[in-house]
């Protein structure tokens, strides 16, 4: 960023040739389980960057995962919207939301973000990207509540009907139960970094 010759201000940013993952879904429908594994993959090396860097992204969802081509790869993931960003080491860069209030979006938030709380770490963001596999292998949300507060509270209550049966895509069973462990209520209970979870996904068959 900068001035001009002609004294206007400029600033440049990466040009992304594709599309948002709510656009690939709302365009085309729920996405094959090869390609939805290797699309979350990419997601998970992403979040492991952002995680290691003590980044927790808050805002994991499909409108924020782009899908693009990059020279010569096509379906290249980039992870977009760091703007509710919650630094795990540095707590004076992680007050844009208040103690107790939630942030994110509540069709993709975790449990514990849904209830507001303030200890929350990377797990989270796994959550979300449950609620995001989940999404592109039915084209559905995980839970169709009526409201936003409706909906952060099916999060923390009920319980996820497996994807196999909103969907007549197969979905192998081996990914189905990957993808319903990172949609446990208890953080412990999913894999603990993004960086197993991408190792776990590479391991299916």
């Amino acid at each position: 960023f900068g001035d001009s010759q002609d004294g206007s201000f400029y600033f440049v940013m990466e040009l992304l040739d594709g599309v948002n993952l709510q656009v690939l879904v709302d365009k085309f429908g729920p996405q094959p389980a090869k390609r939805v594994v290797f699309l979350l993959r990419q997601i998970c090396d992403s979040l492991e960057e952002a995680h290691r860097a003590s980044l927790i992204h808050r805002d994991i969802k499909p409108s924020n995962i782009y899908l693009c081509a990059q020279g010569l790869q096509f379906d290249y993931i980039k992870v977009l919207d760091f703007g509710l960003v919650k630094s795990t080491s540095s707590p004076e860069l992680s007050q844009m939301t208040m103690e107790g209030q939630a942030a994110g979006t509540p069709a993709y938030m975790a449990p514990e973000a849904s209830l507001g709380e303030q200890r929350i770490d990377g797990r989270s963001d796994l959550y979300s990207v449950g609620c995001v596999a989940y999404y592109l292998l039915t084209g559905r949300l995980l839970f169709e509540e009526a409201t936003a507060t409706a909906t952060a509270l099916a999060h923390v209550q009920k319980v996820v009907v497996p994807p196999s049966a909103r969907t007549e895509m197969p979905v192998p069973g081996d990914l189905e139960e990957l993808v319903l462990a990172c949609l446990a209520k208890k953080p412990e209970d999913r894999p603990h970094s993004a960086q197993e979870l991408s190792r776990r996904l590479a391991a299916l068959q």
